[in-house]
């Protein structure tokens, strides 16, 4: 087998047992409210992809332009919503302490996933 092959195969069973953290937390306590975990690490990416491109043109003289930082800024917010949130909860009673570490342990395996991944497999643009 390839390198890429394996390393894919280990992303996504990395990223399984992410899931299963996060479902197991609701599914044991019979509360659903953690599931948000996961569609908030799903989610944490985006702005920072769709902000990527802005700003690379030919022309530009500096480095790092304003609306990548953004993008920047939006994801680290989202992603520090999505470690906040189960504690948040679990502080105010609502979700029980386990649900909270599993939600937490969970989401930060499926972020960390998407992270491994897009930079694994990152496409370099070359220049002539």
């Amino acid at each position: 087998m390839s390198a890429g092959l394996k390393t894919v195969i280990l992303l996504s069973f990395v990223l399984a047992v992410g899931f299963l953290l996060i479902i197991l937390s609701c599914a044991l306590w019979h509360n659903w409210l953690p599931l948000l975990v996961a569609l908030i690490f799903v989610l944490a990416p985006l702005p920072n992809a769709l902000f990527a491109h802005c700003g690379s043109d030919d022309f530009a003289s500096y480095e790092n332009p304003g609306p990548v930082d953004l993008g920047r800024f939006i994801t680290s917010m989202i992603v520090v919503t999505g470690f906040a949130l189960p504690i948040v909860l679990a502080h105010s009673g609502v979700i029980n302490t386990g649900a909270c570490v599993m939600s937490i342990v969970g989401g930060g395996l499926v972020y960390g996933t998407i992270l491994a991944y897009s930079t694994a497999f990152k496409q370099e643009e070359e220049f002539e």
